[in-house]
């Protein structure tokens, strides 16, 4: 029974053509009939999995080079990272302006938004612009949707993230 369960979900990944985070995904071909959101939706399930009959999110903050979370895979965090083009934090280097699409996998908790910046980290962030992702939001597969408090698009623009409460918040994607 178990050769069988594990050979089912074998076969279910493969037909899906999802690809492990730190490798390079396909890019979407015309005409491909893929529902968005779909490969957010089997990492949203991987990292939060099933525990008690409840869903335990393993509080990482994580976003892809691409749409619908494929691409290369940026990183990920627990913590904040003032910079995602420095050499510390879950991103790094060329992380920095390349997300297209993020997930909130944080823990209930009153710090379980997550603000992203235009700029780096400090003051200067806030300057720049912003927008919050909620915990109960997931994910947001398609940066190109969404805009900065400045009015400027988010994709391929996110220069630092911080946990924050809802309250800190004024816009939030979605």
């Amino acid at each position: 029974m178990r050769k069988t369960a594990i050979a089912v979900a074998s076969l279910a990944l493969a037909t899906l053509g999802v690809v492990a985070p730190g490798t390079t995904a396909q890019a979407v071909q015309a005409g491909d009939t893929r529902i968005m959101g779909e490969t957010c939706d089997y990492w949203y399930n991987v990292y939060s999995p099933w525990q008690g009959g409840v869903r335990v999110p393993d509080g990482k903050v994580r976003a892809w080079a691409d749409t619908d979370c494929r691409g290369d895979y940026l990183g990920e965090t627990a913590g904040d990272d003032a910079d995602w083009g420095d050499a510390s934090g879950g991103f790094q280097g060329s992380d920095n302006d390349r997300a297209s699409s993020v997930m909130n996998n944080g823990k209930e908790d009153a710090y379980d938004v997550v603000a992203f910046y235009r700029l780096p980290g400090g003051s200067a962030a806030w300057a720049g612009g912003y927008n919050c992702l909620k915990r109960t939001e997931l994910y947001d597969d398609n940066l190109t949707n969404d805009t900065f408090t400045t009015g400027e698009n988010m994709n391929d623009r996110i220069s630092s993230h911080a946990w924050v409460t809802e309250g800190g918040c004024s816009k939030f994607m979605g």
